[in-house]
């Protein structure tokens, strides 16, 4: 059986998406489904799962992404992280999430959440949006 990330890939490939590039929202794929995507040019989001204790293969996924990839979110509702699994998830739950995922990578917070923003910045094209 092939699974969703592995499909997903597949068919990004075939589309032609390398040439835009994206995100793969919460990402919880393998190292090489993560090498997969890096090449599409995409950035990978870690979420909830990043926290779960039997989280440990995706943990050491995210502490191999470069880090001009690099994204997290809350999906929230869903997929609230550890302590609040099982729990409608709220947008401020992100500070797990972002406290784990500098735990992994062994980076400073503050640091990871500056590479985040510019990494947000890049892909969304904030900086380019000037309308009045």
């Amino acid at each position: 059986m092939i699974d969703q990330e592995s499909e997903a890939l597949e068919i990004l490939k075939s589309e032609g998406a390398a040439e835009i590039g994206g995100v793969f929202h919460c990402f919880s794929g393998t190292w090489e489904q993560a090498v997969a995507a890096l090449d599409l040019g995409f950035y990978l989001s870690f979420a909830g799962p990043l926290t779960f204790p039997k989280g440990e293969a995706l943990r050491d996924v995210a502490s191999r992404i470069p880090r001009d990839r690099l994204l997290c979110e809350t999906d929230a509702p869903y997929l609230a992280p550890h302590p609040f699994r099982g729990r409608r998830n709220e947008p401020a739950h992100v500070a797990q999430i972002y406290d784990r995922l500098a735990e992994v990578r062994r980076e400073a917070r503050g640091d990871l959440e500056a590479t985040i923003y510019r990494n947000a910045e890049a892909l969304f094209r904030w900086a380019e949006d000037k309308t009045p």
